[in-house]
């Protein structure tokens, strides 16, 4: 199967799959499966994520897949399929997590990756579950404004603040190896980020970020990710909603578009094994814009799977 030929059909034309990928439901055999999750069951202010996954796509024709001055394209490096998305019931939070973690496992069991597109920021807890089954406790990047790792409210187990306080709980990360760039804003409590601190995350605060600057906040990400499994999760709330406004709890004050774009270069410098983009709310989308960043930063994290491993291949 092919991607759909810009030379043929108009990039607006056609059954919208991410960056116009070929549709294949059952994939096997393929470096990364790109894979919707259409939820918004544990969000805690404003819903819409559910609509996420089909606004990107909508939006992802419009990107080519071959940057410039990076030579090869993408997917003349790796291969990829859009696979769909995953059927999640919206009425039940334990059942919809139960059933994302057993598609996404079964997904790794014939592929090497999956890039997921939310939905809400729970789901990541089921990738992550997923992905640590195949390859042990995962370093992680987590690019947000809120840290995620609050305890159940509302009688709420799974909802978008919790995912990596379960992950860290259930061991499915090195909190050692876990960086979280972006953090801002106001927080229920004093301590709402002692519990990621006191286990050893690596928070790097807007201000901090603003400080660093991109090029030693990525030294930062590199040396403590080191060779270890990587997940890359991005909550499109860590822009500031001038550049994603679409997004269900946006943060004044966050970072440009550009920086983001620029700090996931690193990526390919180490062991990518799982992503996710994420709280893509086209409620709240003005022109789309979200939604085709949220395009960009797919895109930029595909070809850094395909950076990393043509590595990985011409090391062995």
């Amino acid at each position: 199967m092919e991607r759909i030929d810009i030379n043929v059909s108009p990039r607006y034309a056609q059954i919208p799959t991410f960056m116009r990928l070929p549709h294949d439901p059952d994939p096997s055999g393929l470096d990364v499966v790109v894979v919707g999750a259409p939820y918004d069951g544990g969000t805690s202010y404003r819903p819409g994520a559910r609509f996420g996954p089909r606004s990107i796509r909508n939006e992802s024709g419009l990107i080519h897949g071959v940057g410039i001055d990076r030579g090869p394209g993408t997917f003349d490096l790796i291969r990829c399929v859009d696979a769909g998305d995953i059927d999640l019931t919206p009425f039940n939070m334990h059942i919809a997590m139960d059933h994302a973690q057993r598609r996404l496992t079964e997904l790794l069991a014939d592929n090497g990756a999956f890039l997921m597109l939310g939905g809400d920021h729970s789901l990541t807890l089921a990738a992550l579950r997923a992905v640590s089954g195949k390859h042990g406790p995962l370093a992680v990047l987590h690019l947000d404004a809120h840290s995620d790792t609050n305890p159940a409210f509302y009688g709420g187990e799974y909802h978008h603040g919790t995912p990596f306080r379960h992950a860290i709980d259930e061991k499915l990360v090195d909190p050692g190896r876990m960086v979280q760039i972006g953090i801002r804003g106001h927080n229920p409590k004093p301590d709402s980020l002692d519990y990621a601190r006191g286990h050893g995350v690596r928070i790097v605060t807007t201000d901090e970020f603003t400080a660093l600057g991109t090029d030693a906040t990525a030294r930062l990400v590199r040396e403590i990710a080191g060779d270890a499994p990587l997940y890359v999760s991005v909550d499109v709330d860590v822009m500031d909603p001038a550049f994603a406004p679409g997004t269900g709890t946006p943060a004044p004050g966050g970072l440009t578009s550009r920086e983001v774009l620029a700090l996931l270069r690193s990526v390919g410098d180490l062991r990518p094994v799982g992503f996710d983009v994420m709280e893509v709310s086209p409620l709240y989308d003005h022109g789309g814009i979200t939604s085709i960043l949220a395009t960009e930063i797919g895109a930029e994290l595909l070809y850094q799977y395909a950076r990393a491993h043509t590595h990985e291949r011409n090391a062995q």
